[in-house]
């Protein structure tokens, strides 16, 4: 059987019910399709990003900054999600830069010397974004007084709310679904601004399937947003549409990181 994951947007429990029957839907038209190999649930074995260069993947969700900087010409593109969320702009995606509600600053300038928080180094939304938000304003490579790596979007939400961070970058999407399925973790959060847009977080599928497996995904994605019997799903996952886009489309988030690079920012620090 293939490998299928899609854990990027997996909680609170409605998001990881609705991806569950997205991919009922999409596995029943794969197989209508003769798409051989076709597994009947998702993966829950891996970590998200285990999946991604997996021999046996037929889907998964990636994003787009490790795609640039590690995944290209080793994993296939199939589609990028289209969300309707604050933020979010056709297949396009930007980061709320958050801070505690009772925080004085008024702008970035302000957050100088600050305690930061990001979800992890390779991410678009908490370290990419941020950093080329940020770069502008660096000097000698530093701009925060420190920098803790949650491991999270919600853990770095958290580490605001309770003191642990002053600022931290989280993705349109999540913080839309937390807004949704989750307001009080937004109780002491304040948005002060937002990101650049980039890219969104692609779909993709193993180097090696064919021209044929691929053309098959997408028929199955373009299905599950006409089908009428899916609004509910589509409206629970905030999801609108699948865009194709291709390698090129991703470079402006290696460009991010490469003006970052020359204004001597190349990491949050």
């Amino acid at each position: 059987m293939r490998l299928v994951s899609l854990a990027m947007y997996a909680s609170p429990p409605p998001l990881a019910e609705a991806t569950a029957k997205l991919w009922a839907f999409l596995r029943d038209a794969l197989r209508a399709d003769g798409v051989a190999d076709v597994p009947e649930a998702l993966d829950e074995t891996l970590r998200y990003d285990e999946s991604w260069r997996h021999p046996d993947l037929l889907l998964a969700q990636t994003c787009g900054y490790p795609y640039v900087r590690h995944l290209r010409a080793k994993v296939r593109l199939v589609a990028t999600p289209v969300y309707a969320h604050p933020g979010c702009d056709g297949p396009s995606t930007s980061s709320f830069i958050a801070v505690h509600r009772d925080s004085a600053a008024t702008s970035l300038e302000d957050l100088r010397g600050s305690r930061a928080a990001i979800n992890e180094p390779d991410s678009n939304s908490g370290a990419n974004l941020f950093r080329a938000a940020i770069a502008p304003l660096a000097e000698g490579g530093r701009f925060f007084g420190s920098v803790l790596e949650t491991g999270g979007h919600r853990a770095s939400l958290e580490a605001i709310a309770t003191g642990k961070a002053d600022v931290a970058a989280i993705d349109c999407v999540t913080f839309g679904n937390v807004l949704r399925f989750d307001p009080e973790t937004l109780a002491s959060i304040r948005v002060l601004a937002q990101t650049a847009k980039g890219p969104g977080l692609p779909l993709i599928t193993r180097a090696g399937a064919s021209d044929a497996e691929v053309s098959a995904l997408r028929r199955a994605l373009a299905a599950a947003i006409a089908d009428p019997a899916l609004a509910d799903t589509r409206d629970t996952l905030a999801l609108k549409d699948f865009a194709i886009l291709s390698d090129a489309d991703y470079q402006p988030l290696a460009d991010m990181e490469a003006t970052a690079r020359r204004l001597g920012y190349p990491a949050i620090a």
